[in-house]
Formats: C-alpha cells, structure tokens, sequence
C-alpha cells in the first residue's frame, strides 16, 4: 500500500514539474515566429496609418514571443471594408487587429441598414487616444473664425464618403447650423486630401488636430477655427471654438453628443470576438503596456502625435453608452448621413 502511495505521489510530481515546465513556455511561444499584422482602414501616410506604424515598431516587444509585426493598409467605405475583414477572412488567432474611423460607431446606430454591424460584439483592445477634432482653412486667404465661414460662399471640403469622421464634421457645420458646405467625396484617404487642399481644390479640411501635417501648423498655413470637443488639449489653439457654444436648443446639444461621440475613441484598435478570449487579453495587455513604453511616448511626442489612452474595456463602456441613444436623437442625426 505504502509503495502504491509512493508511486502515485511520485507521477504526480512528476506531471505537476512537466506542467509547471510547460505552461510558461506556451505562455512565451504563443507568439514566437509568428507574423501580427494591424490593418489600417485607410490608405498610407493618414493620421490612422501613423498611428498604426508608430504602434507596430513597439508592441512586438510586448507580445510573449516578439512577433514580427507589420502594417497592411485595407482603404474602402470609409474603413468598413477594413472592420468588415476581421470576422470574414482574416486569421482567428489573434494576428489581426485593425484601426478604423469610429465615426462608423455612430453611423451603425443611425444608419444600422448600411453597416450592418454592432461595435459592441468587437474586443476592443485599445485607445492611444480621443480624437480632437477640428475644421480649419488653409492659407493666407483661408477661413480663420466661424464668422467668416459663415459669411463665405462656400467652403470645399473632401471626404473618402458618408460616415467618415471629417464627413460627419463638415455635415454637422451644414445640417445642423446650415453652413455654407460644400463635400466632394471619394477621396481615398487624408494623404490625397491633403495634396487637393495644396492645390486650392480644397479650401480646408475637418479632422483631427494631430492629423494636420505639422509644418502647416509651423507655418501658419491651417486656421483651426473650430473643435467639436468641450476639451481643449493645449496644443489646439483657443481660436478653435467649441462647436457647443453655437447650439441654439438642448435638441441641438443632444444631437451633438452623438455626432461626437465617437470622438472618444478616436484612434481605436479592434479585434473579432472570434478571437480565444485568452489571445485578446494578451494584446490588450500588450497594448496598455505599450501606452506606458517611454520609448513609444518618445517617437510619439517627437511625430507631435498625441496620447491618452483607454483600455479595451473603458472603450467597450464608452460604446454601449454611445449605442443605447434614445431613438429621437437617432432620428434627428439621420439627415447626416443621407
């Protein structure tokens, strides 16, 4: 009886020092030779590629394994076709992740027919940051207060289509307080914008304030002259008025509210929930440990790029927020997007 005691005890040392020798090593290896790519629903040189390529060259160092990480730029309905990918054809194995236009939040709430998807059934994995957004004009001639714009015969902006987040902007200046707008769409990212806005194509553009190339800030050719966030970071300019203190009703605060408030998780990392949920909270750990690496911070503030991150699930809070609207508000958003 003794020996069979023995025995047992011994085989169970045994398989407890082979799982103790195991698990770690899984741990370490999930990743190990593997390729991780971040797909950017835009085309390259916008303001969510650099955001994604800042993020590629650190968050290998996070992931057991150090994968090679790479960027694959997917442009396409505004980013859709990018957020569409994770639960159709990309890997499940928790390779993929994907940065997109939030404002796809928003329109999935007032337009659920044309998107078709819920944010809500997503791993969000993280926010670098919100998204300061801002309309300005560009050059010595270009509008510089939203008085001027509103005395202006028209103000030309590009888009890459309906639900785009500078779309959004540029319809709320003209649906809600009926603003001289003008949108040529089809654009397939800010990078092309930005050389129409160059041209005098464009007489300016709405987006986000960190997106603006930053020798057009050094040479005081973009006039930021209105934000759509009550926040102010310092580096915008106090010129930039909060597009709130034109609301003439609660109905029109309300509206706002929603037409912003994808705004909150403006530069977002997403990945399907077909994932292993331990996967997804491996790279959500990566991603928060990334936000705190000084040398990420440090090629961040050198490209002037701001951050103030979430978690992935401070995002999923934000978003069940932002979904649950009352239907009133739903309906008096969707002329935006018609």
């Amino acid at each position: 009886m003794a020996m069979v005691l023995t025995r047992a005890m011994l085989l169970a040392s045994v398989l407890t020092g082979v799982a103790a020798a195991i698990l770690p090593a899984r741990a370490e290896d999930s990743y190990k030779s593997k390729l991780f790519t971040i797909v950017v629903g835009f085309s390259p040189a916008g303001g969510y590629d650099s955001y994604a390529r800042i993020l590629s060259r650190h968050i290998g160092d996070h992931i057991p394994g150090n994968p090679t990480v790479i960027v694959q730029n997917m442009p396409g309905a505004g980013s859709l076709t990018a957020v569409r990918y994770l639960n159709m054809t990309a890997p499940k194995d928790g390779t993929v992740m994907t940065i997109f236009n939030p404002g796809l939040v928003t329109q999935s709430i007032v337009q659920p027919e044309k998107v078709n998807l819920d944010f809500r059934k997503y791993a969000w994995i993280g926010v670098v940051t919100p998204d300061y957004r801002v309309c300005y004009g560009f050059g010595p001639k270009g509008i510089k207060s939203w008085d001027e714009m509103m005395q202006r015969g028209q103000f030309i902006l590009g888009s890459t289509g309906k639900g785009s987040g500078n779309y959004i902007n540029g319809a709320t200046l003209r649906e809600v307080f009926h603003a001289p707008v003008k949108q040529i769409l089809g654009f397939p990212g800010s990078a092309e914008q930005r050389l129409a806005i160059e041209r005098g194509e464009l007489d300016g553009d709405c987006g986000s304030y960190s997106s603006i190339p930053p020798e057009w800030l050094k040479d005081g050719r973009a006039h930021s002259f209105v934000r759509f966030t009550p926040e102010r970071p310092e580096e915008i300019p106090e010129q930039a008025a909060y597009i709130g203190t034109f609301a003439a009703s609660e109905e029109q605060k309300a509206l706002l509210k929603v037409l912003n408030g994808g705004d909150e998780v403006g530069r977002p990392f997403i990945m399907s929930r077909q994932v292993p949920a331990d996967r997804i909270a491996l790279i959500r750990k990566a991603f928060d440990d990334t936000m705190k690496d000084p040398v990420f911070l440090a090629e961040m503030g050198k490209q002037q790029l701001p951050v103030h991150p979430l978690t992935g699930q401070q995002a999923e809070t934000i978003v069940d927020e932002l979904i649950n609207v009352p239907p009133n508000v739903v309906a008096a958003a969707k002329p935006l997007y018609e």
